[in-house]
């Protein structure tokens, strides 16, 4: 992805369908044209970015704590496949745990977010994520 794009495709990888529909309404709120795409976890995110996704997505947003793959181990198995190594991965997760924040920078995220309370608060750290220049 260039700098400066804006992104129009966003891919989710989260077990938990509140969460999905929580964080597709907050892209709605900063971008409507952004298109979501969401997997339940690891082993369908790359079933769906090998074999089913036409577009790569502009950024892949992962939880952590899944079932099947966890979403470190979905990060460094994206990370593997051809064409992904500079798509931004970013961590949403529930634990604020030093440790995984920094095991998964370790594995290439790009950047880490911990799932907020507010919806408000939600849009914003999304938003800022999404403005930030990705080196390619």
């Amino acid at each position: 992805m260039h700098r400066g794009k804006k992104p129009s495709l966003v891919f989710l990888v989260d077990d938990d369908l509140d969460d999905q529909m929580l964080f597709r309404d907050a892209i709605v709120e900063i971008d409507p044209a952004i298109e979501v795409l969401t997997a339940v976890n690891g082993v369908q995110a790359l079933k769906k970015l090998t074999i089913e996704m036409v577009t790569k997505p502009d950024y892949i947003f992962i939880d952590l704590n899944m079932p099947l793959m966890n979403g470190l181990q979905c990060l460094k198995e994206i990370k593997q496949l051809p064409g992904f190594l500079h798509v931004p991965v970013v961590i949403y997760s529930t634990s604020s745990y030093e440790k995984d924040i920094q095991q998964t920078a370790d594995h290439g995220a790009f950047h880490y977010i911990v799932k907020p309370f507010s919806f408000r608060e939600l849009c914003e750290k999304i938003q800022t994520v999404l403005a930030m220049p990705v080196n390619e």
